[in-house]
């Protein structure tokens, strides 16, 4: 049975599957001063200063908030809410809500073009993907793909969409251009988060169930290495040559040497780790621990944890939550 009360319930959660942190690395130069972190059982997004990594300041949503996903050049941010089936526009300066919309019958995973405004939300009951005018407030296409779709994530060039089907076994391409999808590739069992590199080259799917990460040559359409993480893989952030894989039920980060293709370091960090995500100088990784309630601050040097902020209520961070 297909369900969304994993991302709901604590039972269903140890029992099935998880929710993850997918999308395509900001440009390379940027700076990024903070974290929005969407907090699922407190019906609220922490805003947390990256420079002090404390809460500076708490939006209070509804539906239970999962996705995230940071528009470019900051202004706006886009959260899923599943219970309530709505995506929400936030003004991020202004902080409040500037439109709130209706989106099918699951909206979770949700990903921003880099360059045209629209916004995709992966719909994981009607197998599907909204293709959103968020200044509009119109969905302008739906993409039908596999069953469940989860994390979504846009090619640096705004070509390419990838959506993640989870009950498929498989990831599916579509143009964007012309809003169909022109081809699917099998991945490991139940791809959960993805992750495109700076380069549009490769991408990284997390399998929550076969416990390893689908590396796929974008340009050809393959798989070309499959690497063992651990319990139950959610979702990957790159920085400095290296893959990091918050690996959910295990409370560890695996980090993958991205030349070697093989784990090479194994962190301990908070109770179920979820969302993750790289600066896109690649100084520092955050990832969202939901049973801690934290917000950890990874060295990527050092590979270990070097500090953490207490945030909301069930911290998912579901999508590209720096700006």
């Amino acid at each position: 049975m297909r369900t969304l009360t994993y991302i709901l319930c604590l039972i269903c959660a140890l029992a099935a599957i998880p929710v993850v942190a997918s999308g395509t690395p900001s440009v390379k130069g940027e700076t990024v001063s903070e974290a929005f972190v969407t907090n699922q059982n407190g019906d609220e997004l922490s805003i947390v200063s990256l420079t002090t990594l404390k809460v500076t300041d708490t939006i209070k949503l509804s539906g239970k908030p999962a996705g995230i996903a940071v528009a470019p050049g900051g202004k706006l941010a886009f959260v899923t809410a599943p219970e309530g089936k709505e995506l929400f526009v936030l003004d991020v300066d202004a902080r409040k809500i500037a439109r709130r919309m209706k989106i099918g019958d699951g909206p979770l995973g949700v990903a921003a073009h880099p360059t045209n405004g629209r916004v995709y939300v992966a719909d994981w009951y009607d197998d599907d993907i909204s293709v959103v005018d968020p200044v509009a407030g119109k969905v302008l296409a739906e993409i039908q793909v596999g069953q469940s779709p989860s994390g979504l994530a846009v090619t640096p060039d705004g070509a390419l969409l990838l959506s993640a089907d989870r009950d498929s076994n498989q990831v599916s391409i579509i143009d964007t251009r012309t809003n169909t999808r022109i081809g699917t590739l099998a991945v490991g069992t139940h791809p959960f988060g993805v992750t495109i590199d700076r380069d549009g080259e490769r991408a990284y799917v997390a399998n929550v169930i076969s416990n390893d990460v689908s590396v796929i040559d974008i340009a050809s359409r393959s798989v070309i290495a499959t690497v063992p993480v651990g319990s139950t893989p959610y979702a990957v952030a790159l920085a400095n040559g290296h893959a990091f894989v918050t690996d959910q039920h295990a409370g560890t980060v695996s980090v993958i040497d991205l030349k070697a293709l093989e784990v090479i370091k194994v962190i301990d960090v908070g109770e179920y780790p979820e969302g993750i995500a790289a600066t896109p100088d690649g100084a520092s990784i955050y990832v969202a621990c939901w049973f801690d309630n934290v917000l950890q601050r990874i060295d990527p040097e050092t590979l270990a944890v070097t500090d953490e902020v207490s945030v909301g209520d069930g911290p998912r961070a579901f999508g590209l939550f720096l700006r």
